[in-house]
């Protein structure tokens, strides 16, 4: 269930793992991380817009909550407490975004017009569907990186998870006002980029995906043989939400909530992982206690 939704009701089954890990449980451990752990990852990757920093940078998140069990003590909800050490780690890390993206929005659009347009006929479009949707779903996921680091995050909890304010503002511990301010920034600065440059939100602006696939996979700027974000074996973000979650937009904003939606959620993880590990590690059992 997706956590920042505001009919999320586990918080009372964490409390129960909580109380169980406490108690010496690893497979309660396992269970709890093992909840949250696609969400952060998620968070990480559109933050980052790289799969393995996000990896690197989910797992030092997830090492940090485990890390400050013992420091919860029940005034919030686990979903608050924990993801507050989650936005503090995103925000205050020093990795690079992926070279393949720019910071800033005039730089991002001189790029995509730097790319020759090269017309594709409809049988050559859904010939190369999977890299056209390659290049749309890199595209989206390189606007977010053109916001601050705080843009970022309030954005992917607030538009793309849809947190209302009451979780959101929890979550980044400030005023409600405060967090929908700063998510209707954030907001604007996206959809003003893409209203006058994404062909898929006004058909007037000139890029299309299509057109830019050729020279993409000529430039290596995507893979064709391995491809980032387009894998069968994952789902959407809409797919991984609750029918009801709030999205906080109206309709007319509902195309920009939407495109970005539709981005990569990677909701399977190698079973050894590092949760794995560390249940197995004796320093870790023992600072942890777990039978």
């Amino acid at each position: 269930m997706n956590p920042f939704s505001n009919t999320y009701n586990s918080d009372a089954s964490d409390r129960e793992l909580f109380k169980r890990i406490k108690e010496g449980d690893k497979n309660s451990l396992n269970t709890l991380i093992s909840r949250h752990q696609p969400f952060i990852y998620n968070i990480a990757w559109k933050m980052t817009g790289d799969s393995v920093t996000a990896e690197d940078l989910s797992q030092e998140a997830l090492l940090k909550i485990i890390s400050n069990l013992g420091s919860f003590k029940h005034k919030s909800s686990f979903r608050t407490w924990a993801y507050r050490i989650v936005r503090n780690h995103f925000l205050n890390d020093t990795k690079k975004p992926s070279p393949l993206f720019s910071t800033k929005f005039e730089e991002l659009g001189d790029r995509l017009d730097a790319i020759e347009n090269i017309q594709l006929s409809i049988e050559d479009q859904m010939a190369k569907a999977e890299e056209i949707r390659e290049v749309r779903l890199q595209c989206l996921s390189g606007m977010l990186l053109c916001l601050t680091k705080e843009q970022r995050i309030i954005y992917i909890i607030g538009e793309v998870f849809g947190a209302d304010h009451n979780i959101g503002s929890e979550i980044m511990d400030i005023s409600k006002a405060n967090y929908r301010m700063k998510l209707s920034k954030s907001r604007k600065d996206l959809q003003n980029f893409m209203l006058n440059k994404c062909g898929l939100v006004n058909k007037a602006n000139p890029c299309r995906c299509h057109k830019k696939v050729t020279i993409a996979i000529e430039t290596k700027m995507i893979n064709a043989k391995n491809l980032l974000f387009n894998k069968k074996k994952f789902s959407t973000f809409k797919e991984a939400l609750e029918e009801d979650a709030n999205t906080l937009v109206n309709k007319s904003d509902q195309i920009y909530v939407e495109l970005h939606r539709d981005n990569s959620f990677k909701t399977d993880f190698d079973k050894k992982n590092f949760i794995a590990m560390l249940l197995e590690s004796k320093d870790w059992r023992a600072r942890l206690h777990l039978n």
